[in-house]
């Protein structure tokens, strides 16, 4: 089971994880030492998740996200499967978090009178300023 908050935790059913060989350094072991973990999470069947958690949690997860509706994540920065293990876990906590946070509406505002009276006198004022840089005349 995998705590995201309080009231939300992942069952042990929606979450599979993998190993396989590491690539980078580690001499010997990285031959023969299955390190690298791929935790994939079935988001799109969680029952803990509302549909708009579904839906911010698909636009965060960008190419994690699978055409099955599951959640990719693949770890290998350290030698340790256990700790790759726990960055996995910690990875897919954050992204859900994130997802959990409703974004705030935004209100459409009008600029102000006095805003659109001083951009309007600055471009007057730009306008005046480049109508004077034409040809002078040699009679004067």
């Amino acid at each position: 089971m995998l705590r995201i908050t309080d009231t939300i935790a992942l069952a042990d059913w929606e979450l599979a994880e993998s190993f396989s060989r590491s690539s980078g350094p580690g001499g010997q072991n990285v031959n023969k030492v299955s390190t690298a973990v791929e935790l994939r999470f079935e988001a799109e069947r969680s029952p803990h998740l509302t549909p708009a958690v579904k839906t911010r949690l698909k636009r965060l997860a960008g190419r994690r996200w699978t055409l099955e509706g599951a959640i990719v994540i693949q770890v290998e920065e350290t030698r340790s499967q256990i700790r790759n293990r726990e960055i996995a876990r910690e990875r897919l906590a954050e992204l859900v978090r994130a997802a959990l946070v409703v974004p705030k509406r935004r209100i459409a505002t009008k600029p102000t009178a006095g805003s659109q009276r001083r951009r309007l006198a600055g471009k007057t004022a730009r306008g005046a300023l480049k109508a004077m840089r034409g040809r002078v005349d040699e009679d004067e």
